[in-house]
């Protein structure tokens, strides 16, 4: 096979699709990077609030060939926005990638050509004999508009890419009963993702000398009401308005040893059951589940012990543990609950809410409150799933995208010619967007086949039965994370590409030391 002859686009310039490129071109590959911004790779990154950090420090969130410049990664542990976009900018400069980027061009839709639908549905195996580019009858037509145009072009192509991550694009809103919802409220509603979109000074603009309700717990929720309290100190206090506490921390340690030591190396994996373990591995995690609470008890009371969350009601109702398991962990903003001691940040607990002429009404069992409120930012989280069933122009491909889950989190084993990258996350998710990028283009290079639908279906459902127990089993969230069970994922993937899971030198740092980047 010729790779310079075969046609490999990317959607998406971010973290993931960077990584994806760049593995492409090491195989020989000469592929297409499409990306909706006019301004530069970084995805999500390019697009923030001002305050916005990481959230792992800079030693876990980095390429394995690319280290972070020296006065970053020694004076800034969780890296400012801005800094994180230079160094996936300077990544993208180094391995070629950016001559492969063309900005500004939009994917609008994605359709599989050249194969029936009805001899598609009748493969025993993925695109027909198990290899990414098929019999090489197949191919997807992409529509793209181009910058400064409202005309589109077809691109053809014979492997599809989609980078596309899951924050941002689509937002999810709540709904609301009739005359309950934004339409009654005299102020001015929006979603996070529209006030990052806005830029700096615009957001500034926004919400100085305003009274602010931010509603929801994640991470965009506290760096908007940080932002806000900030901004109008006390004079005009920014009200939180959220069902249940987060655990959001303020550093990556506890008691001097990091939480990568503690959940997440081969030794805390012992602790957690995993898709395919067998029935030793199952019997020991059972075993070890005290040690997992004890552990999970730890952490949660340091960080009681360092961030008055229980003075101001913000204690979570799931485990640390469960947390690390979700992806549900955040860095708390600088200065968090100093401003809520000072008044600048009201924190509300409510179990649901709805709009009023001015403000909103909150409803917590039997009592209800009203605040007031200018302008009222919903961070409620994002519809990946819709990113991915837009693209499609098969109704069916849409309905397979998200009603059965992804061979490997990267490939549908009934969508042809086609990998997801960054759709699952992780807690150092660049080390896995990196791990999934190696998978694909050792796919696409032909150094492995994949096994018949059937094996890849029930290995997909297996591994997603056990991210859906992680996602709601213990606290909640929808958002599909490999969280303590990445090791093993990473070593499957290994397995694949046909190198040595076991990859560190000694039994010791096997055991106890995270797998990072390095």
């Amino acid at each position: 096979m010729d790779a310079t002859k075969k046609r490999v686009a990317i959607v998406g310039a971010s973290a993931s699709g960077l990584t994806a490129c760049k593995h492409a071109l090491a195989k020989g590959f000469r592929p297409v990077v499409f990306e909706a911004a006019g301004d530069g790779v970084g995805g999500v990154w390019r697009r923030t609030l001002a305050s916005t950090r990481l959230q792992t420090p800079a030693f876990a969130y980095r390429f394995s060939d690319f280290p972070w410049p020296a006065d970053v990664s020694g004076a800034e542990v969780f890296p400012r926005h801005d800094q994180v976009v230079e160094y996936l900018a300077a990544y993208a400069r180094r391995h070629g990638v950016t001559e492969c980027v063309r900005f500004g061009c939009k994917v609008l839709a994605a359709e599989y050509a050249g194969v029936p639908d009805e001899e598609a549905a009748a493969w025993e195996r993925w695109s027909g004999n198990g290899e990414a580019f098929g019999d090489g009858s197949g191919e997807w037509l992409l529509t793209v508009q181009h910058p400064g145009s409202e005309a589109t072009q077809i691109h053809r192509v014979d492997f599809l890419i989609l980078c596309t991550g899951r924050f941002s694009g689509v937002a999810h809103t709540p709904t609301f009963p009739p005359n309950r919802g934004p339409e009654v409220f005299h102020g001015q509603v929006l979603h996070s993702m529209d006030y990052s979109n806005m830029g700096h000074a615009a957001a500034d603009e926004l919400i100085r000398g305003k009274r602010v309700a931010v509603v929801g717990s994640g991470k965009s929720a506290f760096d908007t009401v940080a932002e806000c309290a900030a901004a109008n100190g006390g004079r005009y206090p920014c009200a939180m308005i959220c069902r249940s506490g987060r655990w959001m921390v303020n550093g990556g340690f506890v008691w001097g040893v990091s939480l990568g030591h503690l959940f997440c190396n081969r030794l805390a994996e012992l602790t957690v059951h995993k898709p395919g373990e067998g029935l030793a591995l199952a019997l020991l995690a059972i075993l070890l589940t005290p040690l997992r609470w004890l552990l999970s008890k730890l952490a949660e009371t340091y960080f009681k012990m360092q961030i008055p969350m229980e003075k101001h009601g913000m204690v979570p109702e799931e485990s640390f543990a469960g947390s690390m398991s979700g992806c549900r962990l955040g860095v708390l903003p600088d200065k968090f609950y100093d401003r809520v001691e000072e008044g600048s940040i009201l924190i509300k607990r409510a179990r649901s809410f709805s709009f009023c002429t001015d403000g909103l009404v909150l409803d917590d069992d039997d009592t209800s409150e009203r605040v007031d409120a200018d302008v009222v930012v919903l961070a409620t989280g994002f519809r990946g799933d819709q990113k991915l069933t837009d693209m499609f122009v098969s109704a069916t491909f849409k309905q397979q995208i998200v009603a059965a889950p992804l061979y490997r989190q990267c490939v549908h084993p009934r969508i042809p010619q086609m990998a997801v990258i960054g759709y699952t996350e992780n807690l150092t998710s660049i080390y896995t967007f990196e791990m999934m990028a190696k998978w694909v283009a050792h796919l696409l290079a032909g150094a492995f086949r994949l096994p018949s639908i059937v094996r890849m279906e029930a290995s997909a459902a297996e591994w997603d039965e056990h991210l859906v127990m992680r996602r709601h089993g213990e606290g909640g969230g929808g958002k599909p994370c490999l969280g303590g069970v990445s090791t093993w994922y990473n070593d499957e993937m290994c397995r694949d590409m046909g190198y040595e899971p076991r990859r560190k030198k000694g039994i010791l740092a096997e055991w106890l030391q995270p797998y990072r980047p390095a």
